[in-house]
């Protein structure tokens, strides 16, 4: 059973959440926030976040990890924050040398839900669904559990793609 680490970065919350995966079968293992203090410093808050993820992989050592990409919107220094907190959430799996790969928010939803537009209700509808058996109170844990649905969908993709291009090789070969 391979074990799958989702991040929704956000520096106030991060929602993590880990699946774990055996063929095409998914059953959660945990999820969560990581919250941090809003009247600290934002050096402070991001030690805090990176101190919390590397306590998380050491926890449930998952063999991958999936990032939701940045959301840019228009106040840029809510942006910033946001690209600050993904970069924690990128290095702390690298660290541990873990492999990480990063989703779109609109391919983590059409990967969960079917359309790229869904609500964070119908993202939370469908990890339900897909899970069963997961508990979370907050969107941003569903958020999390659905990017690492959505890294597992990919990388079946992609296995099965490099098997397929391995068998072609090796018959003209």
């Amino acid at each position: 059973m391979l074990r799958l680490l989702g991040l929704d970065p956000g520096l106030g919350v991060t929602g993590w959440g880990v699946i774990a995966v055996a063929g095409n079968r998914l059953s959660p293992i945990g999820c969560g926030i990581i919250a941090t203090d809003a009247d600290a410093g934002v050096p402070a808050r991001l030690r805090a976040l990176h101190e919390a993820l590397a306590a998380l992989i050491a926890a449930h050592a998952p063999a991958e990890a999936a990032v939701e990409e940045t959301f840019v919107n228009r106040n840029g220094a809510t942006t910033l924050k946001l690209g600050y907190a993904r970069g924690i959430a990128l290095l702390a799996p690298a660290l541990a040398g873990i492999p990480v790969t990063e989703y779109a928010a609109r391919t983590v939803k059409q990967s969960v839900v079917g359309t790229g537009a869904a609500s964070k209700t119908q993202v939370a509808m469908m990890v339900r669904r897909l899970l069963p058996g997961a508990e979370f109170d907050r969107a941003d844990a569903a958020d999390a559990l659905a990017v690492a649905i959505c890294h597992a969908h990919h990388r079946a993709t992609r296995q099965a793609w490099s098997r397929a291009a391995a068998a072609t090789e090796r018959a003209g070969a």
